[in-house]
């Protein structure tokens, strides 16, 4: 690893904050320093592109402009204002941090990162980016972005996916983080990582840190940073019941714990219940289907048929579904046995669905509007 004299280090951060201010993004959450809209920026931008997260914090602050408007929400709104961003536990976990601050803090943010890791759902990275972004401590906020910047600038070659390097990484970046702008300094690296420090196709000869980033000066800029692969995510096989009653859908709430919590799709069937052969025909796999559904749900179904041969594919951090889709009709029964609702089309736009659900309708359409 390199490691920068004082001249250098006032240097890099005279550079990087003058082409901040030049070049920065305006972004609705950098409006102004506030530490909820920080903290919920901050969050949300976790797994999820920026130009994503902009409608969504936007409609975020109108629903719940408040600290408290997001403590009292309705878990539906709640996730209803989150559908689409997945990794439902976030908001779930930013509500009971809300009320943790209600409740414990008399409303009030603590303002150092080690003071901040305290509440609910708040890590490192996210501690760092409010300390430094709305209380102005001089801490880094080390995230992927960070990573890759550094690693290339300093040439650090620890592994960045074992949690242990995030300790390298905030003792190498708190001696270069400016102590007069440490908000400004962290978002400027953000906005390198995301610019000229890509992780393909950096555009580093145009870099206004060209000078500074030894990787790039050494040619050796795609080893950084260093990082051991992950494990392939396991395929899973489900066929998703589209299954009516009379003009109202039948949709089912996923458990309160586990994938997608309480979040709501149509009955989807594990392939490894259905009790089939690998080289079961698409008759029997309707039969199947059919027989478990009646079992499980004590509904049967008429008119059933695959909707396409072609699955719906989602792909999860551990998991890769893969999703073949069942259309249905029920007679209208008693639902008791159902855990569920039978909803209209107006109804269902109102429930909070994943991302692999609104993937099933949009094929399910697709397949269907010329029939």
């Amino acid at each position: 690893m390199i490691e920068w004299d004082a001249a250098k280090i006032k240097a890099f951060q005279t550079t990087l904050l003058d082409w901040y201010d030049r070049a920065g993004r305006d972004l609705p959450w950098r409006h102004d320093q506030e530490p909820y809209h920080v903290w919920v920026s901050e969050i949300m931008l976790q797994q999820t592109q920026v130009q994503t997260v902009i409608p969504y914090y936007e409609r975020f602050m109108d629903w719940f402009p408040t600290l408290k408007a997001l403590a009292d929400a309705p878990e539906e709104r709640l996730l209803k204002a989150w559908e689409g961003l997945g990794y439902y536990s976030r908001v779930r976990n930013m509500q009971r941090c809300a009320r943790q601050l209600i409740n414990d803090y008399d409303g009030q943010w603590p303002q150092t990162a080690a003071e901040l890791t305290e509440l609910i759902g708040i890590g490192p990275y996210t501690a760092g980016a409010i300390a430094s972004i709305a209380f102005g401590e001089a801490v880094p906020a080390v995230d992927g972005n960070a990573y890759r910047v550094f690693s290339r600038l300093l040439e650090i070659d620890a592994d960045v996916a074992k949690p242990q390097t995030r300790t390298v990484f905030e003792r190498a970046i708190s001696r270069i983080i400016s102590r007069e702008r440490p908000g400004d300094f962290n978002q400027a690296i953000m906005d390198l990582g995301a610019s000229y420090m890509t992780a393909r196709q950096p555009d580093s000869a145009h870099s206004p840190v060209k000078a500074f980033n030894q990787a790039y000066l050494d040619g050796v800029e795609a080893q950084y940073p260093v990082k051991t692969k992950k494990p392939r995510p396991v395929p899973v096989a489900y066929v998703a019941v589209l299954a009516t009653m009379a003009d109202r859908w039948l949709m089912v709430q996923r458990p309160s714990t586990g994938m997608l919590a309480n979040l709501w799709t149509v009955p989807l069937l594990a392939v490894t219940d259905l009790d089939l052969a690998d080289d079961a025909t698409d008759a029997e796999l309707l039969h199947a289907v059919t027989t478990t559904f009646t079992k499980d749900y004590q509904l049967t179904l008429t008119d059933v048929q695959l909707v396409s041969g072609r699955p719906v594919t989602h792909t999860f951090t551990h998991q890769k579904w893969t999703i073949r889709l069942v259309r249905a009709t029920v007679q209208p029964a008693d639902l008791a046995y159902f855990d569920g609702r039978a909803v209209t089309e107006k109804q269902l736009a109102a429930l909070p669905m994943p991302k692999v659900q609104e993937k099933v309708f949009v094929r399910y359409q697709a397949e269907t509007k010329d029939r």
